[in-house]
């Protein structure tokens, strides 16, 4: 028996509607990160802040602004990879590990949709030592 080399059509279909939806659910989370890193930067800028006028309260404004810039940053970045992965559905190279060229497994590109090795294959890179 030969093993399978690629993904069928179906279901290619369904992880798009997978991938579709994390790109929905990350694009309404990137919006409301947008939203509350305005709104900080606004009351920042007028000094409405919600604490007083402190040293200490002004340090923990900024650093939650900059929480907020770093996890916008991070899901920007997950964005591109998702953008990816989309991609990759269209050019017919989803799903298929780039290192033995088998297909990943279902529950792998369900977690991790832009993934472009198989588990064996990212763990047997990820045990090798560094030069």
């Amino acid at each position: 028996m030969t093993k399978k080399k690629k993904w069928s059509q179906r279901e290619l279909d369904y992880f798009r509607g997978q991938i579709l939806e994390k790109r929905r659910t990350l694009l309404a989370k990137m919006g409301e990160l947008k939203e509350n890193t305005q709104i900080a930067n606004e009351s920042s800028a007028t000094g409405d802040s919600t604490y007083a006028y402190h040293m200490a309260d002004a340090g923990t404004d900024q650093g939650e602004r900059e929480k907020a810039y770093y996890w916008l940053a991070r899901e920007n970045n997950y964005l591109r990879y998702i953008e990816r992965s989309l991609e990759m559905i269209d050019e017919g190279t989803f799903g298929i590990c780039q290192t033995c060229g088998d297909l990943i497994s279902k529950e792998r590109l369900e977690e991790v949709p832009h993934t472009s090795s198989c588990f064996t294959c990212k763990t047997n890179n990820a045990a090798k030592p560094a030069n």
